[in-house]
């Protein structure tokens, strides 16, 4: 099975040390606890938030709490740029751990936005990476078996180290289930068969892809 795009976010994803410090003169510094959620889907837009140290995931849900993570960010990386089209917030944020943000309050960001067209092409450039990685989920969740949604993910996660792809700071079962749209039960299956198969190693903090994932399960 090929490989997908990185885990580790592209220079689309980020902003440069120039950028971060340019628009940090607008921002105010926040500190949220691990599971925290940092904004709700359907809230009111009214600020950009901009990841200094930290995890988040970035997920939506139904009425009776069943998740669909859409993407994890780290530090460079921000989330609420849409506040620019002054609609509701599309998704939700959830800390991973202790994370530090600067929020930049929607005026001031319009203003930086208007004033900074390198920031203005880099924003457009990650709205077309999100639009790109979307489309790649939808068609995941259409077009493809668990197995190939998790096998998918699995890929999407891991980073290379050594020679060997490592997927760093495991996610829970749950969790993974929540981004394949799968229970958690059928995750763990796929995953012990894996094991099983010597295809994966599973230890307590990371999971090693040992050899090429099949194709098919």
């Amino acid at each position: 099975m090929e490989k997908p795009s990185p885990r580790e976010p592209s220079p689309d994803d980020t902003l440069s040390a120039s950028e971060l410090d340019a628009i940090a003169r607008r921002a105010v510094t926040r500190t949220f606890p691990k599971n925290t959620v940092v904004v709700s889907e359907g809230d009111k837009t009214d600020s950009l938030y901009i990841l200094v140290a930290g995890r988040v995931k970035i997920f939506v849900s139904d009425e009776k709490g069943k998740e669909i993570v859409l993407n994890e960010a780290g530090p460079g990386e921000y989330f609420g740029e849409m506040v620019l089209d002054e609609g509701p917030r599309s998704a939700s944020v959830m800390t991973l751990e202790q994370t530090r943000f600067l929020v930049v309050p929607k005026g001031d960001f319009k203003d930086f936005a208007m004033r900074s067209p390198e920031f203005s092409l880099h924003l457009v450039r990650k709205l077309i990476r999100r639009v790109r990685a979307l489309t790649d989920n939808v068609k995941s969740l259409a077009l493809m078996d668990v197995y190939g949604r998790v096998a998918r993910m699995l890929l999407e996660l891991a980073v290379e180290r050594d020679g060997a792809l490592v997927i760093e700071s495991r996610p829970t079962q749950q969790d993974m289930a929540s981004r394949v749209g799968a229970s958690r039960e059928m995750v763990n299956k796929i995953l012990k068969d894996l094991t099983e198969g010597g295809y994966i190693t599973v230890d307590r903090d990371r999971i090693t892809i040992a050899r090429t994932l099949p194709r098919a399960w």
